[in-house]
């Protein structure tokens, strides 16, 4: 199967634009021959990159309050048109997308945001979406924790595919819950610095012996528009480039196969071959013959976070 990364620049803070950019892409994946691509951390609708540099923890200020909102109306419900013009789009060119959003609740949770990656096959449509389980230091102003339910391993073509967002692929029960489940290929999406990734592919990919695709966004304060809160303010303290990329490719045995340019919005591509996992395994499958089941369990809720248990009394009577 023919895998890719997308390094791209989001329109950023505007839904609709950005979806427009992703199925575009997924269009020249098709055309490229690619069946599974991957885009950046949170690519749709943007990463909240002003928080390290305008004292968001400030409380109760008003700008920060206006980020926020703003940060909030352009957040990705799911299901949702946006999200359903993608599905139609993976389903019209046969390529299978992980696609890194900010997800907003629907119905509990409308006041707040939610890092996700969602999984869409070709046929089958989204099959899930991973909440980020820990939102990383300052992150943790804007998203909130999210749970196991998305933690899953999806059958595409002859691969099992599992992915996680940025520093959650540090978390060493999450990446060995996908693991397990039998994964091949390991989705890990970041923002959009090659140093915060530093080596986390080559160790992923030599730990459990999978295909690793790293996707990583591009970003300067020119992609922002100017009515956002802190635009002003990140303009004269000279913010220009904030994000440059940092994609890439792993194989099984840790060697870089792809690698984008730094600052290049790209597909980069490469032909993942099944059999190139099941070769690195012979000497270490980390779940299996160099696992020792009898000493270490891992149990994951897979259940989705709820906040309101709804139970009719008058429907229980009627069974009782």
């Amino acid at each position: 199967m023919k895998i890719g990364a997308a390094q791209l620049r989001p329109a950023w803070l505007d839904r609709a634009r950005t979806a427009q950019i992703v199925i575009q892409a997924i269009k020249e994946a098709s055309e490229q021959g690619i069946e599974l691509l991957v885009f950046s951390e949170s690519f749709l609708s943007g990463y909240p990159f002003w928080l390290c540099r305008t004292n968001g923890s400030a409380f109760d200020d008003p700008l920060q309050k206006r980020a926020y909102s703003q940060f909030l109306e352009a957040a990705v419900e799911v299901p949702g048109h946006d999200m359903n013009l993608i599905a139609e789009a993976s389903r019209d060119y046969g390529v299978g997308v992980y696609l890194g959003i900010n997800e907003r609740g629907i119905r509990e949770g409308r006041g707040s945001i939610y890092c996700s990656l969602v999984a869409i096959h070709p046929e089958r449509g989204i099959v899930s979406v991973h909440r980020k389980l820990v939102p990383t230091y300052d992150e943790r102003l804007c998203w909130a924790p999210g749970d196991g339910n998305g933690l899953q391993a999806h059958d595409f073509g002859e691969f099992k595919v599992g992915g996680l967002n940025c520093w959650e692929n540090w978390m060493p029960l999450a990446r060995f819950a996908l693991y397990a489940q039998g994964e091949d290929i390991h989705v890990s999406v970041w923002p959009g610095n090659a140093s915060a990734i530093k080596n986390a592919g080559q160790m992923i990919a030599t730990e459990g012996r999978v295909w690793v695709i790293s996707s990583s966004g591009i970003l300067s304060l020119s992609d922002v528009p100017e009515d956002f809160a802190f635009y002003d303010q990140l303009k004269d303290d000279g913010v220009d480039v904030i994000f440059t990329g940092g994609s890439c490719i792993v194989d099984p045995s840790g060697r870089v196969v792809a690698q984008a340019e730094d600052g290049r919005e790209q597909i980069i591509s490469f032909d993942a071959d099944v059999g190139r996992v099941r070769e690195e395994r012979q000497n270490f499958d980390p779940t299996g013959h160099y696992h020792r089941q009898d000493v270490f369990r891992v149990s994951v809720d897979t259940s989705r976070r709820q906040t309101l248990h709804q139970h009719d009394a008058f429907e229980q009577h009627k069974k009782i």
